[in-house]
């Protein structure tokens, strides 16, 4: 047991909390931070962190960050609500994540002339779904109109578990020409990764939901260990599709979009557990980042990687989000800051490596390289913008709040949890 690294991360992370509340109104956030203390104690500055990237230790944390993000994201949005009052987050899904996926499949395959299309659609794919946490102000400044910050919240919980079947499908697809196993073969292993797990993931979910509202109504069922089940749930979802051939990720997502349905009880539960434990998990996965994968690729790094990079956070999303939005009679600085807050995070680096661990693709180190690099250039660029941005552009309509009629971004809607209730 390396002692050395479990002092200092312990050190670092009870001096960071005590000032954490003090750096909300900053441009720093705590992901930023996180990765810059991963880089000091990685073996190419300080040496601490004594490991590599294949250290079953760290993958079995990013797999159970990655399953809990997957349920607990999904557990608390409610489906019926978002189809009854919140247009803009079904438009940004169902419109606007197809075509991010596209745009930047085609930017790929223009910036990388060794990818082939599928490669380009599968780091496309990676890509697109958003992280709201890495600007938490831009979900939780009150003074940001309601309708907006939902919108940015719910795309967020939803797009990692949409996006997460046309990642798969892609790795098999992209994998036909690199493996020895037939078309036949990969077609049978997708097919039975996104129905397999979905059907576990429904068991789960529902039957699950169902035994822990009953028990709590009862009286049997402490509050301490509603927020546990969580975990358990989430876990007997993966472990359950596991089993029977299925995909474990996917399971995680369906359990969590079914036990909101099933069990208000649990999913209240589920919000306290992911304000602590799920952050700090969440946190350690970006400190990772920082010590394994942030100057390792660095060294990777050239213009192709830089140009696709910036395509990623600005054209490939904010073209996509406009063209989604059509309609709706939104502002201008609303589509801009739809479209600029789009941060790639947790579910990129996480997917990501599934190309190490599942792929033998013959150009997964390059595109898991240009995905770490522009989750890096993300965790700053989004970071360092979103209170300043949020600032303004709350500024802006909060001047027009007493005029709701005609005013699009005003119009009322239910909010609903966040990931992270403070700013991460």
């Amino acid at each position: 047991m390396n002692l050395d690294l479990i002092a200092t991360v312990a050190l670092f992370i009870l001096l960071f909390g005590f000032i954490s509340k003090r750096i909300q109104k900053t441009p720093i956030t705590s992901t930023m931070v996180f990765v810059v203390f991963g880089i000091l104690i990685s073996n190419q500055f300080l040496g601490i962190f004594r490991t590599n990237l294949d250290s079953s230790v760290i993958h079995v944390i990013a797999e159970v960050t990655l399953i809990l993000v997957l349920f607990t994201d999904a557990s608390r949005i409610d489906i019926k609500q978002v189809i009854r009052e919140h247009a803009i987050p079904v438009r940004l899904l169902g419109i606007g994540l197809p075509l991010t996926i596209i745009l930047g499949a085609i930017a790929a395959f223009m910036v990388f002339n060794y990818l082939t299309f599928w490669e380009g659609a599968l780091l496309a794919a990676i890509l697109a779904p958003t992280d709201a946490a890495l600007g938490q102000a831009v979900v939780s400044d009150p003074r940001v109109p309601v309708r907006i910050r939902q919108s940015l919240n719910i795309e967020s919980g939803l797009n990692d578990g949409i996006a997460l079947p046309v990642v798969l499908i892609l790795l098999s697809i992209a994998g036909i020409e690199d493996n020895d196993k037939t078309s036949s073969y990969w077609i049978r292993f997708a097919a039975s990764q996104v129905i397999l797990g979905p059907i576990a993931g429904i068991c789960v979910g529902y039957f699950g939901g169902k035994l822990v509202e009953w028990s709590s109504k009862k009286g049997w069922m402490s509050r301490e260990f509603q927020d546990i089940s969580a975990l358990g749930l989430s876990l007997l979802a993966y472990s359950a599709a596991e089993l029977i051939g299925g995909n474990g990720f996917i399971a995680a997502f369906t359990s969590g979009l079914t036990l909101s349905y099933t069990s208000k009880t649990a999913c209240e539960a589920l919000s306290e557990f992911g304000d602590a434990e799920g952050q700090l998990l969440t946190l350690i996965t970006f400190m990772i980042f920082g010590a394994f994968m942030v100057l390792p690729e660095l060294g990777n790094l050239n213009w192709h990687i830089v140009i696709y990079g910036v395509l990623s956070l600005t054209v490939i999303r904010m073209i996509p989000v406009a063209l989604s939005l059509t309609g709706l009679g939104l502002k201008l600085p609303t589509i801009l800051y739809l479209g600029w807050f789009g941060p790639r995070g947790i579910a990129s680096i996480l997917f990501a490596l599934l190309i190490l661990e599942e792929s033998g693709i013959t150009h997964g180190n390059e595109i898991f390289t240009v995905i770490m690099m522009t989750v890096l250039l993300s965790v700053f660029a989004h970071g360092l913008t979103s209170y300043p941005i949020s600032e303004m552009y709350a500024g802006k309509f909060e001047k027009l709040k007493d005029i709701q009629d005609g005013i699009a971004e005003h119009q009322t809607v239910k909010e609903m949890p966040t990931r992270i209730k403070w700013k991460i």
